[in-house]
């Protein structure tokens, strides 16, 4: 019996841009996804989330941002849990027989892979996919290495999502939003509005 392929994409999504929505949809595209788990964490360990916006209200925002996607389920699991949200543990609680996981991730995660908590349990029960937003030959490198070293320390199974998603900075887009500045083509307009009607990152 061939397993359910069940997509994991987590994140602060502080806010869900057009970046995160792009790479959602190519990593259902090129999976072939069954379902699409969007999971908005409580707190991420290697970094704090910036600005005065609850878990509830990222919650929302991703709702209103992924809703779209007919596969996608938004996820309060990591948010329920509380404390620090560490991807091997959310992978274990996700972890079925009739299923097979893949989790997304960007160039900066995947080179850091190592370093996270129990990487041998995120290797084992997911095959990593990422998509890239730069394209210059040393991170290409650097890439190819540690692929490299995965697989021969994890048995790691890695697949590069190609994709064209719009380069945005999420530090820059909370800085252009306390500005008051436009940003309609780099938030979807239902997060947009979430965000005037509450006045966040205000």
């Amino acid at each position: 019996m061939e397993k359910r392929r069940v997509g994991l994409y987590g994140g602060t999504f502080n806010p869900p841009h057009v970046g995160h929505v792009g790479a959602a949809e190519a990593f259902c595209r090129e999976i072939s996804l069954d379902k699409l788990i969007i999971m908005p964490d409580y707190l991420p360990p290697h970094k704090d989330i910036k600005g005065d916006v609850s878990a509830s209200d990222r919650l929302n925002m991703a709702r209103l941002a992924f809703g779209h996607i007919d596969n996608a389920v938004i996820s309060d699991m990591e948010i329920k849990r509380e404390g620090r949200s560490y991807t091997s543990v959310t992978l274990e609680e996700l972890s079925s027989p009739s299923e097979e996981i893949y989790f997304l991730c960007g160039t900066d995660m995947l080179l850091t892979l190592s370093e996270w908590y129990r990487p041998e349990v995120i290797f084992r029960l997911a095959t990593i996919c990422f998509v890239r937003r730069e394209n210059d030959r040393d991170t290409t490198l650097l890439i190819e290495h540690k692929i490299k070293e995965y697989e021969r320390k994890y048995s790691a199974r890695i697949i590069h999502i190609p994709t064209d998603v719009k380069v945005v900075s999420s530090s820059e887009l909370r800085s252009a939003l306390e500005n008051g500045e436009r940003l309609e083509e780099l938030l979807p307009y239902r997060v947009l509005d979430y965000i005037n009607e509450k006045r966040l990152y205000k």
